[in-house]
């Protein structure tokens, strides 16, 4: 995957994100959510990383939740047309689910795509 562009939409979350990323981890994408709570979310090739208002009561943390710790990915239900809704759920092992707001449908199902993606690649044997 080298040399692939970094999706993002704001360059400040960008440059907040990447100072997370450890050596050989790879960033895929850094979206902007709305509604309260979480602000932004990276999208690596080994976890998610949010920037939670939420998580630690009045405090603002960033949170890494690695993807083998992801027990499901849910978009919601808008009545009928696959991703017209733009909030997916992630929920992990210890039962904790996240809710992310994106900004449009198209930025929800490029993220659900990339960390099923991820999730999944993490499945195969060998």
């Amino acid at each position: 995957m080298a040399g692939t562009e970094i999706q993002f939409d704001r360059k400040d979350q960008l440059n907040r994100i990447q100072g997370y990323v450890v050596p050989g981890e790879i960033l895929l994408a850094v979206y902007d959510l709305k509604g309260g709570g979480t602000g932004f979310v990276g999208i690596t090739d080994r976890r998610l990383i949010f920037y939670d208002q939420a998580f630690l009561r009045k405090k603002k943390a960033m949170v890494s939740v690695p993807y083998s710790h992801v027990t499901a990915v849910a978009s919601e239900d808008s009545g009928g047309v696959l991703f017209a809704t733009s909030t997916l759920h992630v929920t992990t092992a210890g039962g904790q689910t996240y809710e992310l707001r994106f900004r449009s449908g198209d930025k929800a199902h490029n993220a659900y795509t990339m960390m099923i993606g991820q999730i999944l690649q993490a499945e195969i044997p060998g």
